[in-house]
């Protein structure tokens, strides 16, 4: 009688197994016929009983159902790429364990593939403004082939643009963990046919100039990023409202990158946001006197003032600026709009007073301060305009300063050079 049992139970076994091998070849001809839903259906059918069933179907199972879910993901189905994932390397698992491979190589192969998808779907994720999407593929595409560190560095800088700064934060922590560098050599050659320079590995170029088809070969050195993942792990902190540890990621980045005269900037505006205005002024100065001749660097210095309402710090940033380099038309207009703000600043206490004579005479004394503050602004436009006289957002200010001023006849003629 126990003999009758246990043939009874191998019987139901060997039923069972040749259930499942046929949902799976059915999975198989669906696919190939391009019917995805009725092959994941076919594989859902058999997928209660499958870790009990041999080692060889299991990988078989798992590579088809692999497959099935990559070209899920192919067709738009995001959540699919992790399933396929994990279902190749299941694969890879089984036959590792059992000792016989059959379809670890081309499970291996596949997993490839779904590291060039993911990056593919993340660029177009980016180019459609799904920057959580585009970031959480890269991310994906990153833990596929962690030697391919740039994947992770693109998953932050995807999260920073969608604003998704926690997760951008881990991102950028992560790749701090990893020391991540960014550095390297781009290998480049002319194509001698399309006159295109076009990047590719060194090998690969150097056959290529030697067969003639290419001239030119350049190798040009990329600097290491890390200095700038430490500060935009400083500039997250900041925009999360985590002050001390923005300072200490800025103190970080600064040993990374003691020249880094950026680094200086973003310090200096934490400090004005927690209210340490000494400590601002004493890193602006810093940086000022780190590049004394980069016109970027003192425009960028008087940019910051003026947001902080430092007027007269701004204007001599600017000026400086126009110093090294007079035709910096935005450190021209900017110059030009430190003048209108603090003119626009006294509005307020002049709508403030009353109709007594000493009121009367109040406002006409600050009316004159404030169209005083804008004919300088519009001197600087006019002088600006001496030799950029096309510029359009010299002339739109400047028709705006006229027209608050009241001055009809230079109002008209600046609408006149604009077109209007």
């Amino acid at each position: 009688m126990k003999t009758r049992i246990l043939i009874l139970i191998a019987l139901g076994f060997s039923a069972v197994g040749f259930s499942q091998k046929n949902e799976i070849k059915a999975a198989e001809k669906a696919l190939k016929g391009g019917d995805t839903a009725s092959a994941k259906a076919s594989l859902d059918s058999a997928a209660s009983l499958i870790e009990s069933a041999d080692p060889r179907l299991q990988a078989q199972y798992y590579a088809v159902k692999g497959n099935v879910y990559s070209d899920l993901a192919k067709k738009g189905d995001d959540e699919a790429f992790q399933t396929a994932i994990d279902s190749y390397n299941k694969v890879i698992s089984v036959e590792e364990a059992s000792g016989k491979e059959k379809y670890t190589t081309v499970a291996t192969q596949s997993l490839s593939q779904i590291t060039a998808d993911l990056v593919n779907a993340a660029v177009e994720d980016n180019g459609n403004k799904e920057f959580e999407a585009a970031a959480d593929k890269l991310y994906l595409s990153y833990k596929l082939s962690p030697t391919d560190t740039l994947y992770l560095y693109y998953a932050a800088s995807s999260a920073v643009n969608g604003q998704h700064y926690e997760k951008a934060l881990s991102f950028y922590n992560e790749l701090k963990d990893i020391g991540y560098d960014g550095s390297g050599v781009t290998y480049t050659a002319v194509n001698v046919q399309t006159g295109e320079v076009e990047p590719m590995d060194k090998t690969t170029r150097d056959l290529y100039v030697k067969a003639g088809t290419h001239k030119d070969p350049k190798d040009e050195r990329t600097p290491s990023k890390r200095a700038e993942v430490v500060k935009n792990v400083a500039l997250i902190y900041q925009q999360l409202g985590d002050n001390e540890k923005a300072l200490a990621a800025y103190t970080d980045a600064r040993a990374e990158d003691s020249d880094d005269v950026n680094l200086v900037l973003g310090e200096a505006n934490l400090y004005y946001a927690m209210g340490d205005k000494d400590k601002f002024k004493e890193l602006m100065a810093e940086a000022s006197a780190m590049a004394p001749d980069n016109a970027d660097l003192l425009y960028n210095i008087g940019v910051i003032n003026m947001e902080q309402g430092n007027l007269e710090d701004a204007r001599e940033a600017y000026k400086k600026t126009l110093a090294i380099d007079p035709g910096y038309i935005n450190a021209l207009l900017n110059l030009s709009t430190t003048y209108v703000n603090e003119g626009n600043g006294l509005i307020d206490e002049m709508n403030a007073l009353g109709s007594s004579r000493a009121d009367i005479a109040k406002y006409e004394e600050l009316k004159k301060q404030k169209d005083d503050l804008f004919l300088e602004g519009a001197k600087i436009l006019e002088d600006a305009l001496k030799t950029n006289p096309d510029n359009q957002s010299v002339l739109t200010q400047l028709k705006n300063i006229y027209g608050a001023l009241g001055d009809t006849d230079n109002f008209m003629r600046v609408k006149k050079l604009l077109g209007e």
